[in-house]
């Protein structure tokens, strides 16, 4: 079963405000550009101007174009160039991980900078006139044109704001980081099992040397000798 268009379309704009809220401040004044840079294409871009001969009378004819009234091969260029940047962006703000070569911010300059030159090509290669019978006309250009070439070069600028900044690819949200170098952690101190009984260090000690030895005290090992008595001489002989 199919969900009603109301429901389709809310979800629509749900993930665009989500996409919106995860990009940048240089990210968001590209897509602005960018959408103006359509809407640009709306206002009057050419002016075609001329006569014609309507049931015997000159009538003048002065007619307002938009880039879409005049098509071609420039018009076209330009829509999907700019169509194209807001579709990376919107991809972006979703976390798509994809690369493009030499990064958003170059991507993007490149686009406003292509922008600047097919409508200055186009100022000097402009369509042309009708010439059907009496109607003779020629084509100008008007102020649409020249604000959709000041746009584009807003969106070169927010290109380039973004390549200086060197705004890092968005990584998908499944995929995984990667893995942290584990370091093993350091041997813990022995707990007392006895709360307590406080952690010491147990120094060697050296042996303590031996007592000295008291007066009169011999010692070990050590030979003694008896004072000698008095000497007395023999008795003599009667």
């Amino acid at each position: 079963m199919t969900a009603p268009a109301g429901q389709r379309a809310r979800g629509a704009l749900a993930r665009v405000g989500r996409a919106w809220g995860r990009l940048g401040p240089d990210q968001r004044l590209a897509a602005v550009a960018a959408i103006a840079l359509l809407a640009s294409m709306l206002l009057p871009w050419y002016q075609e101007s001329g006569n014609a001969l309507v049931a015997g009378k000159l009538v003048r004819i002065e007619d307002s174009k938009n880039a879409f009234g005049v098509y071609s091969f420039i018009e076209g260029a330009i829509f999907l160039v700019v169509a194209g940047v807001l579709v990376m962006l919107f991809a972006r703000g979703e976390r798509r991980a994809f690369h493009l070569p030499g990064g958003d911010g170059t991507v993007i300059m490149g686009a406003g900078l292509w922008v600047m030159f097919l409508i200055f090509f186009r100022q000097l290669d402009k369509p042309s006139g009708r010439h059907e019978g009496m109607i003779q006309t020629t084509v100008g250009v008007q102020w649409g044109i020249f604000i959709a070439f000041l746009l584009g070069a807003l969106l070169a600028y927010a290109g380039y704001r973004i390549r200086a900044a060197h705004v890092p690819e968005p990584a998908a949200d499944d995929i995984p980081p990667p893995a942290a170098e584990t370091v093993p952690a350091p041997r813990a101190a022995r707990i007392p099992e006895d709360p307590g009984e406080a952690p010491t260090a147990r120094a060697r000690r050296r042996p303590s040397p031996p007592p000295p030895p008291h007066d009169g005290d011999s010692l070990d090992g050590q030979l003694s000798f008896d004072e000698p008595g008095e000497y007395r001489p023999p008795p003599r002989r009667r």
